[in-house]
């Protein structure tokens, strides 16, 4: 095993962590990948069958863009996970990292006509950068993923409509974030829709502000804030060194 494979596994078994400590599990089911370097396309995954508060680097199993183990494992692969990641790994070069959730937050937005608002801060990093595919039943047909790629698109993100939750990123890190982040959102909408009184959003404008600001898009503000990710991702791995230090295993 390459230091740059480790590397990734621990940083995806950290990922799988945090997940489980933020309670954005559903039992042994969603699914995270990280894209190994190098032109074969392989990808790792979770094992079929462990809680993620289980997850170590070594237990998560290398797949081909097929579906097919590249290396002996005792533990089967999630036949939806691998439709759905294998299908954003191949069309989308930039997401070397998939995170995909059913939190009780995600799934409510997710059947709500409206998709996400703006509603806050938090929200609008998503503003105009979230795509939405719509429910085809459990992602177990390969015909689906060409519609699941051309609805995310150059997005980050997507709602999965009467499903659940997805996000992309360079990194495991970065894909947890937007994800972190997103379910937030997700819960702000739901106890915000729950008071049945009227909800306020900002002018399109402050709210295309705001994206650019959390993305690091925005240019003509008067101060860059470039290190936030960077210091809120040590801070966690700090936080999965106390809580679950065998994850490196």
């Amino acid at each position: 095993m390459s230091s740059e494979e480790l590397r990734l596994r621990r940083e995806l078994a950290a990922v799988y962590r945090l997940v489980a400590h933020f309670r954005m599990t559903d039992l042994i089911f969603t699914h995270i990948s990280a894209r190994l370097p190098g032109p074969d396309h392989h990808f790792l995954i979770n094992p079929y069958g462990l809680l993620f508060e289980e997850i170590t680097a070594s237990d998560l199993v290398k797949i081909d863009l097929s579906g097919h183990p590249v290396e002996e494992s005792p533990h089967p692969v999630n036949p939806a996970g691998f439709v759905i990641h294998s299908a954003i790994h191949a069309a989308r070069p930039d997401a070397h990292c998939v995170l995909h959730t059913h939190t009780r937050a995600g799934c409510a937005v997710a059947a709500q006509e409206t998709g996400l608002l703006p509603l806050n801060q938090i929200s609008m990093e998503f503003y105009g950068r979230l795509g939405y595919h719509d429910y085809e039943g459990v992602a177990l047909n390969l015909a689906e993923q060409r519609r699941l790629v051309a609805d995310l698109g150059g997005h980050p993100a997507m709602i999965l409509r009467n499903h659940g939750l997805l996000t992309v990123g360079e990194t495991p890190a970065q894909a947890f974030l937007r994800m972190y982040y997103l379910d937030k959102a997700c819960e702000i909408q739901t106890t915000a829709t729950a008071t049945g009184t009227p909800l306020l959003t900002p002018a399109p404008g402050i709210c295309e502000l705001t994206a650019r600001q959390l993305t690091g898009e925005d240019e003509k503000s008067d101060l860059q804030d470039d290190k936030a990710y960077d210091l809120a991702w040590s801070a966690l791995l700090r936080l999965v060194e106390r809580i679950a230090p065998d994850y490196k295993d």
